[in-house]
């Protein structure tokens, strides 16, 4: 399992729900908002005016120490 820029939130959730603490650390506090599910981890970055590299980072880290 690997996160990706390009990938859902929706996607990455249900690869791994724990995945939405780490997106709520980082500020994205829509997790469970309707329009979030369909939306690109770097098109919510953009919005949120994150690094969506880092926080991609930050979500493989995760992943591989699960």
């Amino acid at each position: 399992m690997k996160a990706t820029k390009d990938m859902t939130i929706g996607e990455l959730l249900m690869m791994d729900r724990g995945a939405g603490a780490i997106l709520m650390q980082n500020g994205m506090h829509c997790v469970g908002c309707p329009s979030a599910a369909g939306e690109t981890l770097e098109e919510a970055s953009m919005v949120h005016g994150m690094d969506c590299d880092k926080l991609v980072k930050e979500l493989n880290a995760y992943l591989e120490n699960k």
